[in-house]
């Protein structure tokens, strides 16, 4: 997928920003050229001053998008994952593990999930970062209470793991 929006945008870094914002955030472009966080319509100054660009940036990139097929049918069926519960999580008494890793390792999230599992704690979201998009993504699961630090050494004997934080 990434491939094939950024050929598009190669010559356009801006544009290129403005997509990788909007797929970030899981915004969507509809057929009129608006952009809609689920059905609450962001507007092209908001986006822009987010990103850094102009907002005629934002509005070109929504017509670069819409006049291609294929690029036109990812942005119009992108929807925003929910709240991340992680910097709630301390008020809820939930827990959280980030996992930073070789992200294209796999069995992370099932090994993980596991490590939970067996110490008879729920999860109560995961969250996996797209490494097309972040320099550093992280695995971040909530749980249904604190992960007791016993655990951390677990998580990092895991293939591919780099660095666990319990919180």
């Amino acid at each position: 997928m990434w491939n094939q929006i950024k050929h598009r945008f190669e010559r356009y870094p801006s544009r290129m920003d403005v997509a990788r914002k909007i797929i970030e955030l899981g915004l969507r472009i509809d057929p009129d050229g608006k952009v809609y966080c689920d059905d609450v319509e962001i507007n092209d100054v908001a986006l822009a001053r987010a990103i850094g660009v102009d907002r005629r940036t934002v509005r070109a990139t929504a017509e670069t998008i819409l006049e291609d097929e294929k690029l036109r049918g990812i942005f119009q069926n992108l929807r925003p994952a929910g709240a991340l519960l992680r910097d709630a999580a301390a008020e809820l008494d939930f827990g959280v593990v980030e996992i930073e890793a070789e992200a294209r390792n796999p069995g992370i999230l099932a090994a993980a999930a596991e490590l939970i599992s067996g110490s008879g704690i729920t999860i109560r979201q995961a969250h996996a970062g797209d490494p097309e998009l972040d320099e550093n993504p992280k695995l971040t699961i909530i749980t249904g209470k604190p992960i007791p630090g016993s655990l951390l050494r677990e998580f990092l004997k895991i293939d591919g793991v780099k660095r666990v934080s319990i919180y």
